[in-house]
């Protein structure tokens, strides 16, 4: 055994490695505790930049430390000729690039660079993108990086057009780039703007058909990769709605206006203000939301003084000017008559899709067909599976609605843990495919019963509807929303699961409430009812506050104008 060198135990090698963390940890508070005191005493010199530097060096996350080294510098730059500024600056920039190799996605040191940068009369910006494109090799997905790249561009000014070639750069060496694919959606819109298209604006029709040949040969290569397919949703999406009155209603006998609109806004805000005009002439009202919260809404209403209802005149004229949004709508109230209303077809206006072009159309059909195929080679993969749901979708929703709750079927065994999801994805296509079949049919009735709904959205569009079939259905809640459905006078909601009653709030013409075989546990659920002032009839059938004694006389004593309460 003699000559050959000890090999150590595992027990002595953990002895000597908690020995060495001690004395790295000793070195580390002692040179801690000297910078806080020479902060404390006012002393930021030099000095105080070599004890940070060995601190930042192991531990580049220290933020308490670079706040010090920023107050250094300001300190220095008082007292140093731009010469000796000009070397320490160089020293620092060189010091932060070490503690970036050291953890490439330190906060603290990214910011400190771009604070230095901001300091410097004529920074090196080329040279910052080169340091970029470097950390980018390492690691594409870096998001420090990414966000220090842009703020490079921006403050070099450098053109669109090169930043999307270098993000070309990057997803042709790898498509698994998620941040290379987001920066294009950043980029393009900028290089193409489109006028009123808003700030998500989308992009020329050229452009638009070959970035969706570009990102279909990337998620064909890595089908499992879902960076392409989150770019390739992106692509299908709609730009931002123009600014629009969607629909203008008047009731004699409530004496009062509602408006919905394009986008939830919020009234008297500085911004945001609605002009109403009687007649041709302005009146001042108090605007406010079906539930009486304060908050941004779809849909706002105020009430209208007698006199401007008067039936002695052939009509009344009633404009609403939404002036940020720079839209209007009027609609006329005749004579002998209880409401009056206008609002914008669904069909015209492509409420939930975009129009598409006959060249469009081909290609995103091209793209359904060549989607439908790698769903054959890769029954499981969940992106194949979405994107043909959304392209259906984007193509014509009503012609595949079959075919798309299939596929949602499909989706849901694949991907489970995100079976809500989907299921609320369904109910909202589900419910804007209602929409536009209701505007084909020109009723104001809508059944939704028996279609596995397990949550309402769009309820703004449904403004004009007088009767509406929820049952059987498995909403857990109706929601506040509701109470903007100024028009609704019976509501069937039968075998759901229904705990909450918050959205049955000030509803004006509600005469008919069938809640049955539901999950309300308590009357006090039931107190927002009281609001609803024509209610007559209320079933709560098969729920399970119906087992309480007496349950009756206190529904009776909690809803005295409901005449008609079955339990």
């Amino acid at each position: 055994m003699h000559g050959r060198l000890k090999v150590k135990t595992s027990e002595e090698q953990a002895e000597a490695k908690r020995l060495e963390r001690e004395q790295k940890l000793k070195l580390y508070q002692s040179a801690t505790q000297a910078v806080f005191q020479k902060r404390q005493a006012g002393e930021l010199d030099e000095s105080v930049l070599e004890l940070t530097s060995q601190i930042l060096g192991a531990n580049p996350d220290f933020a308490t430390l670079w706040n010090c080294r920023r107050e250094v510098f300001q300190q220095l730059e008082t007292q140093k000729s731009p010469e000796e500024l000009a070397a320490l600056v160089k020293a620092e920039l060189g010091f932060l690039e070490s503690c970036l190799r050291v953890n490439p996605k330190s906060y603290g040191t990214w910011h400190h660079r771009c604070w230095l940068l901001g300091r410097l009369p004529e920074p090196n910006w080329a040279r910052e993108l080169e340091l970029c494109a470097r950390f980018l090799e390492v690691d594409e997905r870096n998001f420090h990086c990414w966000d220090y790249r842009r703020f490079v561009a921006a403050q070099a000014a450098v053109p669109p057009a090169e930043e999307l070639a270098f993000t070309d750069s990057l997803i042709t060496r790898n498509f698994s780039n998620y941040s290379s694919w987001h920066y294009r959606s950043c980029l393009l819109p900028q290089l193409h703007p489109q006028p009123d298209s808003g700030p998500q604006g989308r992009l020329p029709e050229d452009v638009l058909l070959k970035e969706l040949e570009l990102v279909q040969n990337a998620f064909f290569t890595d089908p499992n990769d879902q960076s392409a397919w989150f770019y390739h949703r992106w692509l299908l999406g709609r730009a931002d709605p123009q600014d629009a009155v969607h629909c203008l209603h008047v009731s004699r006998d409530e004496a009062c206006l509602t408006v919905s609109f394009s986008r939830p806004l919020l009234v008297g805000a500085s911004t945001e203000t609605l002009l109403l005009m009687v007649d041709e002439s302005p009146l001042i009202v108090e605007w406010r939301t079906p539930d009486g919260r304060n908050r941004p809404s779809h849909v706002w209403l105020c009430d209208l003084p007698t006199a401007s209802l008067n039936d002695q005149l052939p009509q009344h004229t009633f404009r609403v000017i939404w002036t940020a949004g720079d839209a209007q709508k009027e609609c006329v109230l005749l004579k002998g008559h209880q409401e009056g209303w206008c609002r914008d077809s669904a069909t015209d206006e492509q409420l939930f899709r975009c129009e598409l072009s006959v060249e469009k159309s081909t290609v995103l059909q091209s793209e359904l067909e060549s989607c439908k195929e790698l769903q054959e080679l890769e029954p499981e993969n969940k992106w194949c599976l979405l994107t043909i749901i959304l392209l259906m979708r984007a193509l014509d929703p009503l012609l595949y609605e079959k075919e798309t709750l299939q596929y949602f079927q499909t989706l849901k065994a694949v991907d489970p843990m995100r079976a809500a999801y989907l299921d609320d994805l369904r109910s909202k296509f589900l419910l804007e495919n209602s929409v536009l079949k209701m505007e084909y049919a020109e009723v104001r009735v809508l059944h939704l019963a028996h279609k596995d709904l397990t949550v309402l959205c769009h309820l703004e569009q449904l403004l004009l509807v007088t009767h509406l079939d929820l049952s059987h259905n498995r909403l857990r809640a109706l929601p506040p929303a509701l109470a903007a459905l100024r028009c609704l006078e019976v509501l069937q909601a039968n075998d759901n699961a229904i705990e909450s009653l918050d959205g049955i709030t000030n509803l004006p013409r509600l005469q008919e409430l069938l809640l049955c075989n539901n999950r309300l546990q308590q009357p006090a659920a039931l107190q927002s009812l009281a609001s609803c002032p024509r209610l007559v009839l209320l079933n709560l059938q098969g729920n399970p506050l119906c087992q309480e004694g007496n349950i009756l006389e206190h529904l009776a004593e909690l809803l005295p104008s409901v005449s008609s309460i079955l339990t």
